[in-house]
């Protein structure tokens, strides 16, 4: 649980700094994913501590995804938008509501009944065609990335963050289904091709359209499919009797990480408010 946690604050902080290193590069010109984007971020040094953070939070996510059940993982990394919205309350300057603060408060009552309900990781073996559907799956999310970055406007920042999502959701299963390293194992292809397309529509959300559009339907992508996976196909459970917490607490959390969506917006600078003429 300590390893979910710490995962959550690596993430929660390393938004604040990729969202602002996205923003700081120099936009594309083309329609659909930007795949040069990521090379351009890369000069960022923002968005380098963001990734180096990343890097942590992802080492502390597989240790808590090998000790606990998915569920649990997944909602504590979506708790990572309360560690952002504080972050940029003390980092950013920006100023929280009473909404904000109140919603911080239930990702932690989300995540405090999960604690309570949350059972021992599930001991199911995982089969041969599960760990190829997870490689098709990470396919199928370049795919759709690539359709979604064609979209118009606010669809496209809803439909890049949503695959987005999926593609940390593919990880998050993946890092379950691998039992060895071997180059002949579809899940370490898939943790591989999964993540780095996540990270690739993620820059293009971040800095091509409404962040906090993009952050929400992340939130949804990498919560939901991958704990039916581990409740359906990987035998993850919870305490006895205590289903009914664990669905209330995973639905709080996710509830709560949603309202403070917006906390992936990098500011807009002063001086560029003072510019911008009003219409």
């Amino acid at each position: 649980m300590i390893c979910a946690l710490g995962s959550s604050v690596c993430f929660g902080m390393a938004s604040v700094l990729q969202a602002l290193g996205a923003r700081e590069a120099t936009p594309g010109t083309g329609a659909g994913v930007d795949v040069a984007l990521q090379l351009r971020v890369m000069r960022q040094w923002r968005y380098l501590a963001g990734l180096s953070l990343d890097g942590i939070g992802f080492g502390l996510q597989v240790v808590a995804l090998l000790t606990l059940p998915i569920y649990m993982v997944g909602a504590a990394l979506a708790a990572s938008l309360a560690v952002t919205a504080v972050a940029a309350s003390w980092l950013l300057k920006v100023r929280l509501h009473r909404m904000e603060w109140a919603a911080v408060g239930v990702v932690c009552a989300g995540l405090a009944m999960l604690a309570l309900a949350a059972g021992d990781e599930g001991e199911q073996s995982s089969s041969e065609a599960l760990r190829w559907a997870m490689l098709a799956a990470a396919f199928a999310v370049l795919g759709l990335g690539a359709a979604a970055g064609r979209l118009p406007g606010r669809p496209r920042a809803l439909a890049l963050g949503l695959c987005a999502g999926f593609g940390f959701g593919v990880v998050e299963v993946a890092v379950r289904l691998i039992d060895s390293w071997s180059l002949a194992n579809p899940a370490v292809y898939a943790l591989v091709l999964g993540g780095g397309t996540a990270y690739m529509l993620l820059a293009s959300a971040l800095q091509r359209g409404s962040v906090t559009t993009a952050t929400a339907g992340a939130v949804l992508g990498e919560t939901i499919g991958p704990a039916l996976v581990g409740v359906v196909w990987l035998g993850d459970r919870t305490r006895e009797g205590l289903a009914w917490l664990a669905i209330l607490g995973f639905t709080v959390a996710v509830a709560g990480a949603l309202v403070l969506a917006r906390f992936g917006e990098a500011p807009v600078p002063e001086a560029a408010r003072t510019e911008t003429p009003a219409t």
